[in-house]
């Protein structure tokens, strides 16, 4: 199986080392470039193509949502994963919008970092339920106009009903087993799901998503504790 490719972007020298020195130790990753500024951290993508970027949000030259942002123009399949100091929901709701796949603060431990890096190479969200409902309504609050039709109807009932459940913070694993599906199939469908909606990953498909209609804030529970109580 092929590595995953990752570009690990912060401006602080001890932590690019010390992540480079995690990360090397597992055999499915391969980190292959360093970048101290934001600006450096778009010209590096453009160049090695990694398939994660380890991003911080505070940086010279260009901020972790101005780099999002660019990234996702040069090279859309490569996944953005923020690992940041701030937990301010401004901040989060904003690189979400960037198109970042999902953050985790810098006081997290090696093994959640090194999960949530395969997570979203998978094409799953790192981010709670809180935080996807947050992103939704602030969709809701800034966009007046009428929803996107564009890609409308493109989606099946099947895929529309796992793009909810997505939407609902279940990983791949537990829409498996709510629907009675292999882990496989599941996967197949939400490839179907992100080449149709011409996205990279969960966040940004639950957002177009939204603005397509094929989501609404019904779909997304109010907390981290209602998530819970649907799976009892």
């Amino acid at each position: 199986m092929a590595k995953i490719k990752i570009l690990i972007a912060d401006d602080h020298a001890v932590l690019r080392e010390g992540m480079r020195r995690l990360l090397e130790q597992e055999k499915d990753m391969d980190v292959v470039g360093e970048a101290s500024d934001g600006e450096e951290a778009v010209s590096l993508v453009d160049e090695l193509k990694p398939d994660v970027v380890l991003m911080d949000i505070v940086m010279p030259k260009l901020t972790g949502v101005e780099a999002t942002k660019l990234i996702k123009k040069v090279n859309p399949s490569t996944c953005i994963l923020i690992l940041t100091a701030y937990s301010d929901i401004r901040y989060i709701l904003g690189l979400l919008e960037a198109g970042a796949s999902g953050y985790l603060l810098k006081s997290a431990r090696a093994d959640e970092i090194v999960g949530a890096i395969r997570a979203v190479r998978s094409g799953e969200s790192v981010l709670d339920s809180m935080a996807t409902r947050k992103l939704l309504e602030r969709v809701v609050n800034l966009s007046k106009e009428v929803p996107d039709e564009k890609g409308r109807g493109q989606l099946s009932p099947r895929e529309i009903e796992i793009l909810r459940l997505a939407a609902r913070g279940m990983s791949n694993r537990d829409i498996a087993e709510k629907l009675g599906l292999s882990m496989r199939t599941v996967k197949a469908h939400l490839s179907n799901i992100f080449n149709k909606m011409r996205c990279s990953c969960r966040t940004e498909a639950i957002v177009k998503g939204f603005r397509e209609g094929y989501v609404t804030l019904e779909d997304v529970p109010q907390g981290i504790e209602a998530y819970e109580k649907e799976k009892i």
